[in-house]
This record gives C-alpha cells, structure tokens and sequence, in this order.
C-alpha cells in the first residue's frame, strides 16, 4: 500500500495532488457513458474524474491565472460548485465572477497525447488558463466543452485555473427565465488523455433506423479526429455488445483521416436479432465499442450506451413507441436541490428520476435547458422518456422592464446585439444534441420555450430564429423531430406551434379553441402550478386540465406534463417556487401520493398528526458512497412519538459531523427550523451529505427535549480524511442585493387567460394578446361571465388598465386572488352607469397573482385589453 500511495498522491502547496497514471490493460469507457470510476483502456484513452482538491474564491481576483499566484487563503473545494452554496431558494443570488484553481500532476509522456479537460457545465462564461498561458474559453452554461490543454503543460506540477462569471449578457442564451442562474462549475470534470488520434468529444452517433421485434439495423456515426501533421489510415471496428457482455453485432471499415482535421466515419454494424426493445417497463441498453487501430496496434476504444427503439408522433392518434401507443404522463424538472443549489451530486439526479419514476409518470420535461448527461442516463436506465429542452425563452411582464438580470425580451432589443444570441442559441442546440443524442429515453429535440414572451418589434426574428433552429435539428439528427415548446402565443397570424414537428402547449393553451385539434403532433408541456408548503393537498392540482379531470379524453393529444415535479428556486419569487409535487429538500407532498395512487394503485400512508415528540428518528438513504463528487448520502430525519410513530410537529433540529469525513452545504453542521429557509416541515426534515475524503463519519442528530440519534455513512475511494481537512462552516444566510430595486413591470399580455365562456372569434386570450381591435367577449348563454388573467407570479399591483372594445356603462367588479379560492374585491362597478373605453385604477396596493373580472348578467360583456403594473414580491 505504501508503494501505490507514494504512485498517486503528492503534496504539492498544501493539496495532495492526484498522480494521473495511464495503462493500457484495463478497460475503457467513453465520455458517452461513464460512472464514478477512472477509466483508462486500450491505446491509453484515460478519463480520470477531475472533481476534488479546488481552491474557491468568490469575485475576480487579479492575476490569479498565474501560476505563482497565492491562493492559500482561498476556500479548499470540490466540484461540483456553485457560487451560491449553501442555498435555500431565495429568488436572489449572487451574480458576478469566481475563480478556481487546482495543481496536478501531467500525466506520464503527454507531449505523445492530446490531454484535454472535458467540463460538462460551468454557467454560464469560463476562461480556462493553464500555468497562466490561456488555452480556451466557452460561453453557455448547459452544455459540455473539452479544452485541449496539451501545449501548455510541463512536467511535474501544473495548476489550472478557471475564471467563471454568471453576468447577464444579452448576446448569450437564455435572456430570460424564471429558475435561478447561479455561477460556478456545477457539472463534473474529467481529464482526458488520448491518441493524437481518437474518437472526438460524444463524437458517436447509434441509429436504428430499422427495428422490429425480429431485428434491428443500426448505422454508427463516429467522428475520428486527426491531429498529427499526416494522413493517416485508420481501421475503425465497432462492436454491438449486450448486457452480458455478448457480441450480438459487428463491423470494421479502414478509412483514410486526413491530417489536422475531423472525419465522420458511417457504419451500418449490422443487425441485432430478436432485439430487446428499450421501454419504460423493461428500459434494456446495448453497448456499442468503437475501436481505432494502426497496424493492428488499438490506439484508441469508446463505449456508447444506446437503446433500440421507435418513437412517432402522429397528429391524429397521439405518441408510439415501438409501433405502440403511450399516452405520455410527465413532469418538468429544474436541475437545482436544497442547499447545493444547481451543484447536483449523479446519484442527486438518479433519486430525482426515481421519484418521477415511482410516483407512476413515464415522462420528463427537462425544462428549460440541456441538462446534465447524468439526469439522462437516468432516464435511460430507468425507463423515463425525456423532453430535452434548448434555452431560448422568455418570462412575462418583460415588454417595459430594459434588458438586464434574465427579466428581458426573450429576442435581443438591440440589433447589435442579435447575430451574436443567435449563435449563442444555434451553439448551445447543436451542443445539446451532440451531448445527449445516443440517450435512449429521448424522445424529441425542443427548440424553445414560450419565446413569444418578447417584445413586438421583435416577434419577426424570433419565428425566424425558431424555423432556422427547426432545420438545423432536423440536419443534425434526422432520427428525431423537433418541438416548439410553449407555443401557446401569439394567437394571431404569427402563431409559432406549426414551426416545428411537435407543438408544446403550456398553460391555457391547453384549452385555447385554435390549439384543439390543431393539425400537427402535439402535448400539453406544462399543466397545474398548484402553490404548496409541504405536505400540503391530497390532490393532483389538474388546473389546466380540470374539465377533463385530467384524463387522456383527446385521440390527438400525445400527453400531459405537470408544473412541476419539484420546488425549485425562482427569480419569479415564492408563487413559482413552491408549485412541484415534492418539496426543494426532496420530501414528497400529499399531491405526489395522489399521483402514484392514480397511476399506480398504491394508497397512501397515513398522514402523521400532532402528538407528543419522543425521539428522533435519523436514516440515510444508503451507508456508504463515493467521493469524486458523482456521489451523495440522503439524510432524512423524522420526528416520532414512543412508540416510533411519525408526528407531525416540526420542532428545531440539528445535524452535526461528530467526526470523520463529509459536509452538508452549510458545513460541518445544519440547523432545521419552522421559521428558517432550512426548513422542517411536517415533522420531516431531509438533506444531502457529501464528501471528498474516504473514511467513516458519524453524524448525530438533536433536538431540545429528545435523545440524540446517530448513524455512520462510510466514504470510500480518494484520499484518506485527516482532521485538518474538515470543512470550514458556511453559515447560511439569504443572499440580497447591495442595491435592492423594486421594479415595476408591466404584465398581461400573453399572460395565461380564463373565461366563464367564450364567442367564436373571441377567444379569451385576445383580451391579453396586445391587439386593441380582438377582444374577449363570452357567449350569449353564459349567466355568470367572468375572465380571469392569471400573471404567473405574485405581485404587489399598482396599477390596472382595462380596454374594451367600444364605449359602453360596463357593469362589473374586480378582484384579485392568490390561489383562485380566496378573492378579493378591489373595484365594485356593479352599478356603474357612466360609459367608458378604458377604465385606469392607481394605486391599487393590493397583492396577488390573478385578477379577475366578474361582470353583471345581462350586461355588456367585453374585453379588449388589460395592463397590470405590479413588482413581484419574493
């Protein structure tokens, strides 16, 4: 043991740096599939998890990309990072610059490799220096770059350094969004160490483009990049293996590379008999290896998981999968969890399909940006069909508010400022795709979501955006079609669901008479937003969907996805926080049983109820874990009575490391509370725990007035934990702006719409769609007629402006409303007799997130327009 510490560890300035070591007899793994472990193989491909021994500053820092820069001040780390930990949904966080910085060793005759670093996400613009020389940059922050480090290493000790910042920039996508946008490097880094030439960054492409329950073809795309300064002749062998580790298929081809370039290499392997289809029931993977070889010598292997299966979206009778048809009953998922914010452990995101998974839905919106290739592969291997989203969208109430803080116009205001956001999007699509296309589970490439959230001088070049987005998909991978998500608005001649294959109605478009039937494949993408603290109600919350009690009553329609499946946090405040079936420290609400009742037969349990706490009940969702930062302990503590029976009284309680390795995102302790953002609920509390330290950590858990609980989590792998790598403390406090504005925006149009009734030619949402001469108007029979504008977020209101479509003594009463149970009255016109075009109520100072408008029977009965000016509260 001795001798293979002093092989892979060194001291190098106060870290203990990890020796990279290259062998050619084990095996290998590709970046398009990969697990905790270092992979190094045949033709010396290494691919060593990058995650531990980083140095953390918060803000810029003046040289620090030198090599002799002292850091030794800076915070000792490990990704995945972000600037925000330890968060707790606030709606604001910080936004500005970080560096990083971690020494290593170069690997064993690197001047023969390419050595490169593979980053599967920094948000959102990183400058990655090595030894001080730069060597690269990217810009986007959900999709994964390599950087070829190789000129500017040297022997021996190297240091990298990375400056990140998440500045809003209006050339860079998305302008606009409601999750939160905080900085740093919070997806897994790898080093990769390869053959001048090799298999590119997921530079493997598996098609079936014919399956049957007899057989499957499948055709092999490889990019093989050449970076020496010759031709060279490669012989390229791909091998279709199955989960036994059986051949079922194989093909080689010798192809000529030419010197300092990429070549995309097509296989048709072969074909698989009696193939086993993937599904949602039985999700089956196959393994292809690509192997590159010289004169019979394999200089390079990469494995790429995939599945064999058919997707079709028909416009009449909904979605198949394997010529079969699945009503798709799905949720929308925001990548970030209680306390490490979007700095998300692998074994974070398996939990989180899992819970989808066992709540009964069979499908994931992955709104509304690419997410991390982990979160996929869950899918994947968990039998979840996902909707893998590009991050061009907007946010309501943008139209007056200038550009800045992700608030903005979803297509840029200024034009020097559109060629540059266009390449932003075309890259980070044609990036998502080049990252996640061999991933069974995905069933469609969304192009957009709610775009039309822009402002109106810009609405032409958002459609075209859109349509150039559409082809470039449909280049890029033939295999799949492509969606418009949120495709609700506009109502008029500029409607964008028909730009794609596959439209994405969220909302009230569920609804909307032009969306019914409409001609093209099509879902609802987003349905419900019910706000709840947890446990909350025993209910689905439908909303949208409630006429037809949310079941699948639509031939045409191909599924449904929930808002959403988890409390996220939110620029948008609290209201669009708390709208997921299972809460941010990943506790299920009532709503999530209802759903797995409903979907799969199993009743809930009994709802704790107050009583007398005894004890607390402490459990981890495994005892032992990794730590490369891939993997994570889930702490949950109850609180019982005597007789270990759940109650539901939330007193204070503490998690504290009592010794050994591991940290929550607070430290080496965290504080649970009714009336702390660290919240227990419920008589529940949960949380991660994580470390990059091997060895055994007892954490004890205490409340006033019960006996403490304890249990022991062993980390295994890495460096062994000593006492003085124990965490620094983190102690959480909500982030606030230096210069806190209370801004004004305007909302209503495009704003979601809801109405008693309606006349054909007067939808309700003409009433908020900017056009003075359409106007909501309902039908003749209708007794009790009411429109409803819902803003999406709640609002401290100032002002209202309603325009109707002729002069008229309207009689009605306005009110506003939270959650659309309890109203509040503002403006009782029940009796107005004085006629008017457009009524403007000031100074309304009233909160809340719908307006309502209740108008006398027998009366006019019209809307043209309606303006809400309000800040959003947080």
């Amino acid at each position: 043991m001795k001798h293979f510490k002093s092989l892979f560890f060194k001291p190098v300035k106060h870290l203990l740096i990890v020796f990279f070591l290259i062998s050619s007899t084990l095996p290998v793994l590709g970046r398009a599939s990969k697990n905790s472990a270092d992979k190094a193989g045949k033709g010396s491909r290494l691919s060593k998890n990058f995650n531990a021994d980083w140095k953390f500053k918060i803000g810029d820092a003046k040289g620090a990309e030198e090599a002799a820069f002292d850091d030794r001040q800076w915070e000792l780390t490990s990704l995945p990072h972000s600037f925000s930990t330890p968060y707790f949904m606030s709606p604001e966080f910080y936004v500005g610059y970080g560096w990083y910085r971690k020494h290593f060793l170069a690997p064993n005759g690197f001047q023969h490799k390419i050595v490169s670093l593979e980053f599967e996400g920094v948000f959102q613009q990183a400058e990655i220096f090595i030894n001080g020389m730069f060597v690269g940059e990217h810009r986007g922050g959900y999709t994964a770059f390599s950087i070829d480090v190789t000129k500017a290493l040297k022997p021996g000790d190297n240091i990298v350094s990375v400056r990140v910042n998440n500045l809003w920039n209006p050339q860079l996508a998305p302008r606009a969004g409601e999750h939160v946008f905080s900085g740093g490097i919070y997806r897994d880094v790898y080093l990769v160490v390869t053959n001048p030439i090799h298999v590119d960054l997921y530079g493997t492409f598996v098609q079936t483009p014919v399956v049957s329950k007899e057989s499957a073809k499948v055709l092999v795309e490889t990019d093989v990049k050449n970076e020496t300064k010759n031709d060279q002749t490669v012989q390229i062998r791909t091998d279709l293996v199955n989960t036994n580790g059986k051949i079922v298929a194989s093909y080689s081809s010798s192809e000529l590379i030419g010197a300092q370039s990429v070549k995309t290499i097509t296989q048709n392997v072969g074909t698989i008999l009696k193939p086993l289809l993937w599904h949602p029931d039985h999700p089956y993977l196959y393994t292809a290896i690509t192997s590159l070889s010289i004169a019979n010598k394999v200089i390079d292997q990469y494995k790429t998981v995939f599945g064999v299966r058919t997707f079709r979206w028909t416009a009449d009778k909904g979605f198949f999968l394997n010529g079969e048809h699945l009503y798709l009953r799905g949720a929308n998922v925001h990548q970030d969890h209680a306390g490490w914010g979007d700095a998300v452990t692998n074994a974070g995101f398996y939990r989180d399909v899992k819970m989808v998974k066992d709540a009964g839905f069979n499908f994931i919106r992955g709104s509304h940006y690419p997410h991390d290739p982990a979160f996929v592969d869950a899918c994947d291997r968990l039998g979840v069909i996902f909707w893998s989203e590009n991050p061009f969208w907007g946010i309501g109430g943008s139209d007056n508010v200038p550009d800045g803080y992700w608030n903005g116009s979803a297509y840029p205001l200024n034009s020097k400022d559109t060629a540059a956001f266009e390449a932003s999007v075309k890259q980070q699509f044609r990036e998502m795709v080049k990252m996640h296309r061999n991933h069974a589970s995905i069933a469609i490439w969304s192009v957009s979501n709610e775009p039309f959230f822009t402002a109106p001088h810009t609405v032409a070049a958002m459609r075209a955006l859109l349509g150039k987005l559409v082809k470039i998909s449909h280049e890029i991978d033939p295999t799949r079609l492509a969606a418009v998500g949120g495709a609700q608005r506009p109502l008029d001649s500029n409607r964008i669901d028909k730009i794609g294959d596959v439209a994405g109605y969220n909302g009230d478009g569920s609804a909307i008479e032009i969306f019914q039937d409409p001609g093209i494949p099509n879902m609802v993408s987003e349905y419900g937003g019910t706000y709840s603290e947890r446990p909350g109600k025993y209910e689905p919350g439908w909303g949208d969907l409630s006429k037809d009690n949310g079941e699948p009553v639509h031939p045409w329609r191909s599924g449904q996805s929930l808002w959403c499946a988890f409390d996220h946090g939110s620029i948008a405040g609290a209201g669009m926080a708390k709208l997921g079936i299972i809460d941010y420290f990943r506790i299920p609400k009532r709503a999530w049983y209802w759903y797995r009742n409903h979907y799969r037969g199993i009743a809930p349990p009994e709802w704790p109820v107050a009583g007398k706490p005894a004890a607390l009940r402490l459990e981890a969702d495994k005892r032992s874990a990794g730590t490369d930062g891939t993997d994570d302990v889930r702490l949950q503590v109850t609180i019982v009575d005597k007789n270990g029976k759940p109650l539901s009284n939330s007193p204070d309680v503490k998690l504290d490391v009592v010794s050994g390795p591991g940290e929550f995102p607070t430290g080496s302790s965290i504080n649970f509370s009714e009336k702390s953002d660290i919240r227990i609920m419920d008589g529940q509390a949960a949380i991660e725990f994580r470390s990059q330290f091997a060895g055994k950590s007892i954490i004890r858990a205490t409340s006033p007035g019960m006996p403490a609980a304890e249990l022991t989590i062993d980390f295994k792998g890495g460096r062994p934990y000593q006492p003085e790598f124990k965490v620094k403390d983190r102690p959480y406090t909500r982030f606030e702006k230096e210069n806190p504005k209370t801004e004004l925006q305007v909302f209503g149009r495009n704003n979601p719409t809801f109405a008693s009734s309606f006349s054909q030619n007067h939808l309700p949402g003409y009433a908020a769609d900017g056009d003075p001469d359409t106007w909501w108007q309902p039908n003749d029979n209708d007794t009790h007629p009411h429109w409803t504008l819902d803003t999406e977020k709640k609002l401290s209101i100032q002002n209202l402006m309603i325009t109707f479509p002729s002069e008229e003594a309207y009689q009605y009463k306005i009110e506003i409303s939270d959650d659309q149970e309890k109203w509040n009255l503002i403006s009782d016109l029940s009796n107005n007799v004085q006629k008017e075009k457009i009524k403007n109520l000031k100074n309304i100072n009233a909160d809340g997130r719908y307006i309502r408008i209740s108008f006398v029977h027998n009366t006019k009965s019209a809307i043209s327009e309606i303006s809400v000016t309000g800040a959003v509260l947080q």
